[in-house]
């Protein structure tokens, strides 16, 4: 035998890394598909659907598994690996470990899950569980902060949790989601549904008329940013095609809820604002991606759609259904993109924007659930009637999601403008029994906290940026006196320390950092607000921009609480 030959005979035999399987390969098959009949199965997009079935399938990604899901779809284990440790719903579980036991609680700690005593409920499901059959973790916001405390029995959401009724759901082995009654397609054409989208194919809607009609009402971006719809649509189109469009319904904002609302209940109304958008700038395809802490939506939605091919308004496979994996970051516009492309969703360097190249490099629509659900109301009843809707001079109508210390949580359809006060008195039916306002987020967990003080400031874009906030999806959770500021910012900082993506040191680091000095009996308030600029000055997205927010709503606006608690020096 040759030297050349010997070289050969020993690198074959010393391949590194464990090898396929080719029967787990041949499994993997079964439950996805043949990518030897269909190519189209290995397109890198497919990625995170195929770790949902496999994590489906078994409870976990085992890396048997993801070796097969590598050679099935003709890419680098590293890739698989990558992608799959991202997302926080996905349990990947090395060769020496063993699975996880066949039911997982996950408690929710977003701030209203804590209110409503999350901590204390996780301690003792975790004493009255066998570890060995139940593994019971800690879980970021679910969307159901109306409903707090929540936990998760696989994909069953058992709401106002208690330690008995998460214990019968486990003895019951409930683990999939509640059955959802929504408006079926003949109920919503039956009182005008998809009239507009026949008239926009049709032309008795032109783009531009439809445009204007927005304007005029003065709908805006309602997932947080608060961009001018119609703008949004004149930017797509000012870029060659062809585009897409892509519909965010990944409200991952601890105590927003407001988009699983409108799906759960009118999910063609949302869908026809939705075909509108994609219409208007003239999209080859309309992606819907969904956070995975709804489960029982995915299925209201793609029975939704085949509704809609089955009666031919749309072409089958024009509407592509995506799911989340639990990454808080993916509501970012950029990383959102990224996902849906099947890889870690890390935000983008911008410029170039996506609406310029977005998806797949083209350019790209994005928009929020609400944003394209009020757009066939607006036409409906006119541009005039939405923007009469707000109060103390500003226009149109919002979708508050409220929880926390108030006597009726949850959706409240209000007009844009109302004051806290208002707001908690009109609609709320006032504080909880026993509470007295203390202090508010206006915006969810990045946009900030104001104290009892400033609660008749107007709810809307562009009035709070004055007082160090934001509305953004107007996630508003309140706080009381019989509530710890400390506390209430180390939770907050502990769920931006978690969802940061990892990509940028001045989030990753920073958010950490801060926490750590959140916890400590005394506040070194000049490193906080250092820290604080640093975060929000070179921080790549809005995670780690606003992570800060909380933090210097209390220096700024709680001097005197804080200094009652010995946490900054009086005076």
């Amino acid at each position: 035998m040759s030297t050349d030959d010997k070289m050969v005979k020993r690198r074959r035999s010393a391949l590194r890394g464990r090898q396929l399987e080719p029967a787990v390969l041949s499994e993997l098959r079964d439950l996805i598909g043949d990518e030897r009949v269909d190519s189209s199965l290995r397109d890198r997009e497919c990625l995170i659907e195929h770790l949902h079935v496999l994590q489906d399938a078994d409870g976990y990604l085992s890396m048997a598994r993801l070796r097969a899901l590598a050679a099935f779809m003709n890419l680098p284990m590293a890739a698989i690996y990558e992608t799959a440790t991202f997302y926080a719903h996905f349990d990947v579980i090395h060769d020496e470990q063993a699975p996880p036991p066949e039911i997982t609680l996950r408690v929710c700690d977003s701030l209203s899950c804590q209110l409503a005593g999350a901590g204390a409920l996780q301690e003792a499901l975790a004493d009255g569980h066998d570890p060995s059959q139940v593994r019971v973790v800690h879980a970021p916001c679910m969307g159901r902060c109306d409903t707090a405390p929540v936990v998760a029995v696989g994909h069953h959401h058992v709401c106002n949790a208690t330690v008995q009724t998460v214990g019968a759901a486990v003895e019951q082995k409930q683990v999939q989601p509640d059955k959802i009654h929504w408006q079926k397609l003949a109920d919503y054409r039956s009182v005008g549904g998809y009239q507009l989208l026949k008239d926009c194919r049709e032309g008795r809607v032109t783009v531009e008329s439809l445009a204007e009609e927005l304007e005029q009402a003065g709908l805006r971006g309602l997932g947080g940013a608060g961009f001018p719809t119609y703008r949004k649509w004149q930017a797509v189109r000012a870029e060659a095609g062809p585009r897409y469009a892509v519909i965010n319904a990944d409200e991952g904002e601890p105590g927003t809820f407001k988009d699983r609302y409108y799906l759960e209940r009118e999910p063609h109304v949302f869908i026809e604002g939705a075909l509108v958008s994609a219409w208007a700038v003239e999209a080859k395809a309309l992606y819907i991606y969904l956070r995975d802490e709804y489960p029982g939506l995915l299925s209201v939605l793609k029975d939704a759609v085949a509704e809609l091919e089955a009666a031919g308004i749309i072409e089958p496979g024009f509407v592509i259904l995506r799911r989340g994996a639990g990454a808080y970051i993916c509501g970012e516009e950029s990383a959102l993109i990224e996902s849906l492309e099947g890889k870690p969703g890390k935000p983008r360097h911008r410029p170039p924007f996506v609406a310029q190249k977005g998806l797949f490099n083209l350019p790209t629509l994005v928009n929020n659930v609400e944003t394209v659900y009020w757009i066939p109301r607006i036409h409906a009843q006119g541009a005039d009637w939405f923007a009469s809707q707000g109060r103390h001079g500003r226009k149109g109508l919002r979708s508050f999601s409220v929880s926390g210390r108030v006597a009726r949580p949850g959706v409240h359809v209000a007009p844009a403008g109302i004051t806290l006060n208002e707001l908690i008195e009109e609609y709320c039916g006032g504080m909880a029994e026993g509470h007295r306002l203390l202090a508010y987020l206006p915006g969810g967990a990045s946009g900030g906290i104001l104290p009892a003080s400033k609660a008749d400031i107007p709810l809307d874009f562009d009035t709070l940026q004055e007082h160090g906030c934001f509305i953004g999806s107007a996630a508003v959770i309140v706080l009381s006196d019989q509530d710890d500021l400390q506390a209430a910012a180390a939770n907050l900082l502990s769920f931006f320390a978690d969802e940061s993506c990892g990509q940028c040191t001045p989030c990753r680091v920073g958010t950490e950092k801060m926490l750590t000095l959140l916890e400590r009996d005394t506040w070194d308030e000049p490193t906080l607000q250092q820290l604080a600029g640093v975060m929000a000055d070179a921080s790549i997205c809005g995670l780690g921009q606003a992570a800060p927010n909380p933090v210097l709503s209390l220096l700024r606006d709680f001097r005197s609480e804080l200094a009652s608690s010995n946490l900054i020096a009086k005076g």
